[in-house]
Formats: C-alpha cells, sequence, structure tokens
C-alpha cells in the first residue's frame, strides 16, 4: 500500500540519477526512424514500450534478408607487383672482408668493414664500405646497386640466400655477414627464416696500432703556464726593435731598414719593412707575417721526414723570447741576420724592468746614400712648344701636358702690353719699335712690329705667340719670362734677339697698382708710366696686330688718318674679318630708339664685345666719315666703312 502524495510522504531514490527524457529519434540504414522509448524518466523501464515474448519469438523466424535484401560479395584486391609492395624496403647486413698487405714486416692484412644493402624491389644488392679518417684508401661504394650472379649457372643471389655468419662471394670477394638491422630481422622472421646468432667484426691492426699511438701523444702533463693570466696582462704590449738587413755581401743585395714587433700577449714576431720613396720595392709592408719564430729550424731529430712533412711544436725545442731581443744583438730570423740598432722607450724599459737589460743608446748603422741616375733630356728641337716636346721624352705614349686651369679662368682676357725698341748692333735693326703683349692666362709673349711709313721693313707679326725662355736656362730646368720681369727699363732676350721695354698702356699701369704685392719691382714701371702723363704726353694708342684685339702703339697724324683707314679695312681683309651679323646685333642692342645711330662711346663697347679693336683717332676719323654733328654714328655708313669685300 503506497503512501499518499502528501507533503512530508515523499522520499528521494538515491539510486535514481538520470532524469532526462529517453532518446526516440535516431537513424538505421540511412533511414530517420522514431523509436518507442524503453526507459521513463528517473531510468525506470516502460513495460508498456516493450516487446512480448510471442512478438520476439516472430522476429527470430523472420531472416534479415527479407528486409534488407541480398549482401553484396567484396570486390577482390587489386594485383600489386614486386617493385611497388618492396618500393623503399631495403635488407640491411654488416659484414666485413680481409685485404691481404703483401711486402710489409709490420702487416699482413687489414679488416675492412662493409655495409650490404639488398634491394627488395628488385633483389639488387650493393655493397659500401664506410669511410675512416686517414685509411689512406679509396672507399665509398666497393660494387654498385646490381643483381650480383650466385653460380655459373646464371642464378643470382636472393635474400633467401643470406643469413647471419656465413660468408658470401661476389665477384671473387668473401665478404663475412655478421650482423644486421632490426628491420631486417623481422621481415626475415615474417617469412620463416630463422637468422643465426650475429657475431662481432674482428678490429684492425693496423687501425688499433694507429690509435694506440695516438693515446700516448694524447695524454701529456698539462703545463702550469697560464696562458688566461698572460693575456689579460700583456695584452697589447708589443715590444717594438729597429733594425737591418745587410745584404750587401751578396750580388745586388743592399741594407734594408726593418722593425721588428714582438707581441707578448702570445709570443708571436712580426717583421715590417720600412719603405723610402722610390725604392723600387712592392709597398707591401709585411715582411714576414706574426708567428712564432724558431730559434734553429735545423735542429730536429734525424728520423723526421723533412722532405714530406712540416716543422710542428713537436720537432721544434726552441722560440724566440724576449731575451733574445736586445741592441747591438743579431737575430737570425729565417736564417735572415736582422742587427738591432734601437728600439722604442717602452721597449727599453719593459726590457729593464723584467730582464734586468740595461738601456743604451741607438747604434749608428751606416747607409750609404743611393746615386738615382738622371735621364738626360734630349735638345729642343724647335717643334711645337717645349712642354709638347717634352712629354715625349717622359713616357713611352705622350700625353698632353697639364695646364693651371684655376689660372686661366682668373686671368681670361687680361694681356699687359708694353712698347719696346730692339738693341741691336746693326744699325738698321736698332731702333725698331716693337709692341710686346704678355698673356697673364697662359704666359705667352706675343710681339708686334708696327709699321712705319717708308722705313723698308716689313711690318706684322715678329714673334707668334709662345713662352720664351730666359737666357741661361737649360732643357732641364727652363725659367721662362714672366709678369714680373716685364717693367719699363729690363732688357728681354728673345730668341737671340734683345728689347728694351720703353713704355706701356694705361692697363699696365692699373693692373700694376691694384696689384702691387705680386709685383715687387714695379714701383719704376709705375712711376715712369705716371711722369710720361704728368709731362702732358698721351699715352700712345693702340689699335690693330696680327691678331684682333692685339695692341700696337704709333705716333698718328692727321695726314696718316686717310691711309690708315684703308690700312684698317686691309687688315679686315688679311684677317677675313666676316662676324658682321653679330656687330650688327649689338649695334641694334644699344640703339634702343630705333634710329639708326648710336653714340661713339656705345660704339666702342659694341666693338670691344665683339673682338673689333678700334683706337680714339681711328674713332674720330669714323665720325668724320661716317658720323653727324652731334658725334652719332650710323649703322649703314658704319657698316658700309668697315665692308672690305
Amino acid at each position: 500500500m503506497a503512501l499518499p502524495f502528501l507533503p512530508g510522504n515523499s522520499f528521494t531514490d538515491p539510486t535514481q540519477r538520470k532524469f532526462h527524457r529517453s532518446q526516440s529519434l535516431g537513424y538505421k540504414n540511412g533511414y530517420a526512424l522514431p523509436a518507442r522509448p524503453e526507459v521513463g524518466i528517473g531510468g525506470e523501464p516502460l513495460e508498456v514500450n516493450q516487446l512480448t515474448l510471442s512478438e520476439l519469438d516472430e522476429l527470430n523466424n523472420k531472416r534479415p534478408t527479407l528486409t534488407y535484401g541480398q549482401a553484396k560479395q567484396a570486390p577482390p584486391e587489386d594485383f600489386i607487383p614486386a617493385h611497388v609492395a618492396f618500393d623503399k624496403k631495403v635488407l640491411k647486413f654488416n659484414g666485413f672482408y680481409k685485404q691481404t698487405v703483401h711486402e710489409s714486416p709490420s702487416e699482413y692484412f687489414r679488416v675492412r668493414p662493409v655495409i650490404l644493402y639488398y634491394y627488395l624491389e628488385d633483389d639488387s644488392i650493393s655493397v659500401i664500405e664506410p669511410h675512416v679518417e686517414n685509411s689512406g684508401m679509396p672507399q665509398g661504394k666497393l660494387i654498385k646497386r646490381m643483381r650480383l650472379p650466385k653460380n655459373d649457372q646464371g642464378d643470382h643471389w636472393h635474400w633467401k640466400d643470406i643469413n647471419l655468419n656465413i660468408n658470401v662471394t661476389f665477384y671473387g670477394k668473401v665478404f663475412h655477414i655478421t650482423d644486421c638491422d632490426r628491420w631486417t630481422s623481422d621481415f626475415m622472421a615474417s617469412e620463416g627464416i630463422e637468422l643465426n646468432a650475429p657475431v662481432g667484426a674482428p678490429t684492425d691492426p693496423y687501425t688499433d696500432s694507429r690509435k694506440e699511438k695516438s693515446a700516448v701523444d694524447a695524454f701529456t702533463t698539462p703545463s702550469t703556464f697560464d696562458k688566461l693570466k698572460q693575456f689579460l696582462d700583456l695584452d697589447r704590449k708589443v715590444l717594438r726593435f729597429f733594425c737591418v738587413w745587410d745584404d750587401r755581401s751578396s750580388m745586388f743585395g743592399e741594407q734594408r731598414p726593418f722593425i721588428i714587433q714582438y707581441y707578448l700577449v702570445d709570443d708571436t714576431v712580426e717583421v715590417r719593412e720600412v719603405h723610402d720613396p722610390n725604392d723600387g720595392r712592392d709597398p707591401f709592408p709585411l715582411f714576414l707575417k706574426r708567428q712564432r719564430v724558431p730559434k734553429d729550424r735545423d735542429n730536429v731529430d734525424s728520423s723526421f721526414r723533412a722532405v714530406v712533412m712540416e716543422l710542428s711544436n713537436h720537432e721544434i725545442k726552441d722560440w724566440y723570447n724576449p731575451p733574445d731581443f736586445g741592441i747591438g744583438k743579431t737575430v737570425f730570423i729565417y736564417n735572415r741576420p736582422f742587427l738591432i740598432y734601437d728600439a722604442d722607450n717602452f721597449t727599453k724599459a719593459y726590457m729593464q724592468q723584467n730582464y734586468g737589460v740595461q738601456g743604451s743608446g741607438p747604434i749608428k748603422v751606416s747607409t750609404e746614400a743611393r746615386n738615382l741616375a738622371k735621364m738626360d733630356l734630349p735638345p729642343y728641337n724647335g717643334f711645337g712648344s717645349y712642354e709638347d716636346s717634352l712629354q715625349s721624352c717622359l713616357s713611352l705614349v705622350p700625353q698632353p701636358p697639364k695646364k693651371d686651369f684655376i689660372k686661366m679662368l682668373e686671368n681670361d682676357h687680361k694681356i699687359l702690353r708694353f712698347e719696346a725698341i730692339m738693341d741691336s748692333v746693326r744699325p738698321e735693326d736698332k731702333g725698331r719699335r716693337f709692341i710686346i703683349s704678355y698673356r697673364l692666362a697662359d704666359d705667352m709673349i706675343k710681339i708686334f712690329e708696327p709699321p712705319v711709313r717708308n722705313s723698308g721693313i716689313i711690318s706684322g707679326t715678329f714673334l707668334e705667340r709662345t713662352r720664351v725662355t730666359m737666357p741661361g736656362s737649360t732643357p732641364e730646368n727652363p725659367k721662362f719670362y714672366g709678369p714680373q720681369d716685364l717693367t719699363v727699363g729690363s732688357c728681354l732676350e728673345v730668341f737671340n734677339h734683345r728689347f728694351v721695354i720703353t713704355d706701356a698702356d694705361d692697363y699696365v699701369l692699373n693692373y700694376l697698382e691694384a696689384h702691387r704685392q705680386d709685383f715687387p719691382g714695379c714701383e719704376k714701371t709705375i712711376h715712369s708710366i705716371q711722369a710720361t702723363r704728368a709731362m702732358g704726353l698721351p699715352n700712345k694708342p693702340l689699335t690693330l696686330a696680327s691678331q684682333k684685339g692685339a695692341p700696337m702703339t704709333v705716333q698718328r697724324t692727321p695726314n696718316d688718318l686717310k691711309r690708315l683707314l684703308a690700312e684698317v679695312k686691309g687688315q679686315l681683309r688679311k684677317d677675313n674679318y666676316i662676324n658682321f651679323t653679330s656687330l650688327t646685333e649689338a649695334f641694334l642692342q644699344y640703339d634702343r630708339d630705333r634710329s639708326g645711330n648710336i653714340d661713339v662711346n656705345e660704339l666702342k663697347a659694341a666693338c670691344h664685345k665683339q673682338n673689333l679693336p678700334l683706337d680714339d683717332d681711328v674713332m674720330q676719323a669714323l665720325i668724320a666719315e661716317c658720323g653727324d654733328e652731334n658725334g652719332r654714328i650710323s649703322h649703314a655708313e658704319f657698316m658700309k666703312f668697315l665692308t672690305w669685300d
């Protein structure tokens, strides 16, 4: 009898823990089917939804084929060839073979280990010998991968024929198999082959003897010297000795200076060569790189094979140390004697403090001055300039002489003009007047002789523009006339012709006054020109010379102006002056009102820009010929006057 469901009469069943609803929806054979819940809330079975005994018996009598149909047979597996089934499957066997050593009293055979690889995919075999350091024998692949013949009947080696602790013969060489890896043993066991017990490979007697020797040499008594302390105390401390190597006793030998540097941090020595300018040697500073230097390389054991082996620390018994160096001592570095004649202050203080060596003064080493051979320059042949001809003597391929472009740019169009007379012993040449033009840009001199009426001497260019050497100069050290040599009253000797300077133009006066510090002896020239101006004598006018813009001084009279105008036209025709288009453009530039006339000063400026030299008297003649009463010149008349063709 159950208790009524009243407050206080309900008790919790501790066995019931699941209070969710049972799952009734699901899939079966790919179909969504609802199922009757068999368990209720709390996990109690539901008898209403369970099958009865008769229903269960009825289900046992029915076959599943009536519901699901006849079961399908699985397809047969595909054929897999051997090269696919056994791809990258290799059997690994360890073995060795013995090699006979002939004509050797210390050994009769050598044991050489090998590894046999059997490739299951194609039944091929390869034999590899592992590399042994410093063995002296070719190692690596002994037999390349291939199918190896087993006998003369055409059979080949198969993995079933291989086992442990047996001998196999490949091309007449017998290999003894000792062991295999884990995968190989598992594969052989899976195929029903029982492997023999593995055996150890014998050791090589020659390799054992070498290991014993190396083991004896490896264990040495450690030195008590602390290299770390040496590094911390002596780092960046270097002893510096000055020495010479006197090799004058041999053919073409000489005395060469060197510097020996001893590094205290690791007892190494470095030898540096001191090069003199133009000593004919490669400018490489190191004569001996930094290394430890032995005292005597020949003091080694007689058993040492010096022909095929290099000396090491085991053969050399004594190395150079700081006490071996000192002022006055001769040290032999690789059979070369170096005489130490001096050292720096640090080296002297270090040697005195640590080794008690008293610092002495430097030793005087006699050095012979080298007499450098000088090239004899041939005399100047007169062709071209002196600088151009000199280049063919200095190099195989002549180079153009170097020019001072800064000087050329600063002194461009700066010309100093002087009046001079010829000082000659011949009466017909004595007193001839010349115009000397000195170009400051390239120090070239040009001499022009103005025409003199009824003189019988052809006027014109006396000397083309060139540099003039001073008397007494040699081809090896030529001296040329400079601007400071051209003063009033000075005498110039130009190619055996003597000229005495008598006057200069106003440009020279202005230039000398502006550059007094550059011309110490210019006071005489300045005073002479100023005195000439103070006496009321006008400056010698400058007119057309052998080139446009070059001056010449000539005393003109009013009767000579017509002849001078004709000479100007003749000179323009001689110089082939055809730059009339630019002159017309300059004329129109000053003709601002487009009247066709310009002022005399403007005409002078236009002619100066176009390198057409016109003097004051020539300009006055042009004004009288082409100008009007206002002092203006017509462009058409002026061009008509200048046209010489």
